[in-house]
């Protein structure tokens, strides 16, 4: 396809979406109600997110204080498998075959773009929220498109959407060029304050993620001890660290606590910048019936993380979840020195090998993709214990894996149902 056949594809694209997409901001929210519990969140600064690309179950708890819904592949995915778009995704197909041959790639690339868009802006019509919306996972690694479709989501809609890019070293230059443009991003499965401290400097997204929930459950599915407050540790440093890195570089970027698992963990996040909560954690908050005043700013607390007292934290490297050490400083201090804009992925990896920094961005081999595509969001520290102990990569650096292997799993699911649907229903020809 020529450069030419490309962009009159994305301008044909662009104008589908937009039919009959008709948003009426500053309007919306006045037919939801108010309430004083969630307004005590933000009042101590703390913006609500919904962690759900469900329309019904965001509607049984919007309220006004609500900003903004997050998707992912995940969840998009389940969206999917019910059917709900099964007569849209013809209509799709139609509009890709009438610009001729598309690559295998390109047209799973184009099947997720627009769904996810599709998806995104009907959650902006109903709820008039901000919407964080996610590219296929094959951009994980590849820079140039994915700054190309973050850009195509932003034109779609500037006023709402936010793009979830993922924490792995093309993700950080492509943020850091989308970021300097002003295409809001929100740097996703970030699992540490040393991740979210790079990504704050060198990047400068909108928001930065801890995933806190799957870190309680890696300890405590790895019998390291209860789990209980190791997530909300390394959110709560995490959020000191950014808050720092705003005073000092003027930065925007945003701390969100997401991977909530329980209403408990909402009440002692209170105060961080973002919470996106599930709505099953909402609604265990609320049966709470909690009190305004039983909600205070808790991002001084220094909580205890539940870890039995015989594991030893260096070498299961929990410690790199909460501690940023003087040599990643030093390292991005440097960094900070050099022509980033030319680097390219390897080239990033490379800089941090040389700095004593190698354990942050890893180079991990096809081998090792496979067995955390096994395993799941969790790794099992049985098949990573001598590669943590020896320091060649971190507990976070291996959850960021677990995560990126996951949600290529679910993307893997959602394309197939797109297949199923198209196979079903074919397309005609041109």
């Amino acid at each position: 396809m020529t450069v030419t056949e490309r962009e009159n594809l994305t301008r044909e694209i662009e104008i589908f979406l937009k039919a009959g997409f008709s948003p009426r901001y500053d309007e919306t929210k006045l037919h939801f109600g108010s309430s004083e519990i969630w307004g005590k969140f933000g009042s101590l600064g703390t913006e609500l997110w919904l962690d759900t690309g469900s329309i019904e179950d965001a509607e049984a708890l919007w309220t006004r204080e609500f900003r903004a819904l997050t998707t992912n592949n995940t969840l998009l995915n389940r969206e999917i498998q019910t059917g709900r778009y099964d007569a849209i995704i013809p209509e799709m197909g139609e509009l890709l075959e009438s610009h001729g041959e598309l690559s295998e790639r390109d047209k799973r690339l184009e099947f997720a773009f627009m769904l996810n868009a599709w998806h995104a802006m009907r959650l902006v019509e109903r709820f008039e929220s901000w919407v964080s919306v996610e590219e296929h996972t094959d951009l994980a690694h590849d820079v140039e498109r994915a700054v190309e479709y973050a850009r195509r989501y932003y034109r779609l809609c500037p006023e709402r959407f936010i793009v979830k890019i993922p924490f792995t070293p093309t993700g950080l230059l492509a943020t850091r060029r989308l970021a300097m443009e002003g295409v809001p991003i929100n740097h996703t499965l970030g699992f540490s304050a040393r991740q979210n401290y790079v990504a704050a400097r060198i990047a400068r997204p909108r928001f930065v993620n801890v995933f806190l929930g799957r870190l309680n459950s890696f300890v405590s599915s790895n019998e390291l001890g209860s789990g209980d407050m190791v997530g909300e540790k390394a959110t709560l440093a995490s959020q000191t660290a950014v808050r720092e890195i705003r005073k000092r570089y003027g930065v925007e970027t945003r701390q969100i606590g997401a991977s909530l698992r329980n209403g408990q963990q909402i009440l002692d996040l209170a105060g961080l910048d973002v919470l996106t909560m599930p709505p099953k954690a909402a609604q265990e908050f609320l049966a709470y019936n909690p009190r305004p005043d039983d909600i205070t700013d808790r991002t001084d607390r220094l909580y205890s993380a539940g870890v039995n007292a015989n594991v030893d934290m260096t070498k299961t490297r929990l410690n790199t979840l909460w501690h940023i050490s003087p040599e990643l400083v030093d390292c991005v201090d440097q960094l900070e020195n050099e022509d980033l804009d030319s680097f390219t992925p390897d080239d990033l990896i490379g800089f941090f090998e040389e700095h004593g920094c190698g354990d942050v961005l890893v180079r991990w081999s096809d081998e090792e993709r496979e067995v955390s595509t096994v395993e799941g969001k969790i790794p099992r520290l049985a098949n990573w214990e001598e590669k943590l102990a020896s320091g060649a990569i971190g507990l976070d650096s291996l959850m960021n894996l677990a995560g990126l292997c996951s949600f290529a799993k679910d993307q893997k699911a959602m394309d197939e149902r797109v297949e199923e649907v198209l196979t079903a229903h074919p397309v005609h020809h041109v």
